[in-house]
């Protein structure tokens, strides 16, 4: 296992939305409060962390036939888990997100890495693995979020700073224009093509040494 390299991986070179385009739907439909993306990026890598070391406890186990209907049915308990948790202890993010939490049974981000990891390799990996990919997309919707927001919003920190965030552009000014899902693909737009371009850089770097 090489955290570090698997690290690098969730955070740039294979980061599930900059570079596997996974989750979409939520992370255009999220990303217009940091509130939001905190609390789906943090859900999400919860429950990749959990699914990933179930599955691969059970990767012996589980026939090769239903291995996908297993797989979503361990996913399944863990989002419902963390859905009851939000709604309990956090009814506002619950609230806020929507059907975006129980549509985490069928996002693409959590059983691809169950479907090429998890089911491949053993706990600890499993683990990072699910961890590394979780930091990388929180990273991704969290960057989209502060950027859409202030830019679309002209506050920062809704919802973590205070129910309205801090005003740092005049009401006036904000491009609302971003907070609008045109909005949400232009800055993911943005986003993909600065990530290739710093991979890129980081490649040809450590090609001259």
């Amino acid at each position: 296992m090489n955290f570090k390299k698997q690290f690098r991986e969730g955070l740039l070179t294979n980061n599930p939305v900059l570079a596997q385009l996974l989750g979409m739907c939520s992370t255009m439909a999220i990303t217009t409060t940091l509130f939001n993306g905190l609390g789906m990026g943090v859900s999400v890598t919860l429950i990749l962390i959990c699914s990933n070391v179930v599955i691969s406890l059970l990767r012996k186990i589980i026939p090769d036939k239903i291995r996908i209907a297993a797989y979503i049915v361990v996913i399944a308990g863990f989002v419902t888990m963390v859905d009851l948790i939000l709604k309990a202890y956090l009814p506002a993010l619950s609230e806020s997100l929507g059907v975006f939490i129980p549509l985490i049974v069928v996002n693409c981000i959590i059983l691809g890495r169950a479907e090429a990891y998890a089911s491949k390799n053993g706990v600890l990996a499993s683990a990072a693995d699910g961890l590394t990919q979780g930091i990388g997309y929180t990273v991704a919707l969290v960057v989209m979020c502060i950027i859409r927001e202030l830019l679309g919003s002209g506050t920062f920190g809704a919802g973590v700073l205070g129910a309205d965030g801090i005003r740092i552009i005049d009401a006036q000014y904000p491009a609302l224009l971003i907070i609008l899902p045109v909005g949400g693909f232009l800055t993911l737009a943005c986003l993909i093509a600065f990530s290739q371009w710093l991979n890129r850089k980081l490649a040809e770097k450590e090609e001259k040494k």
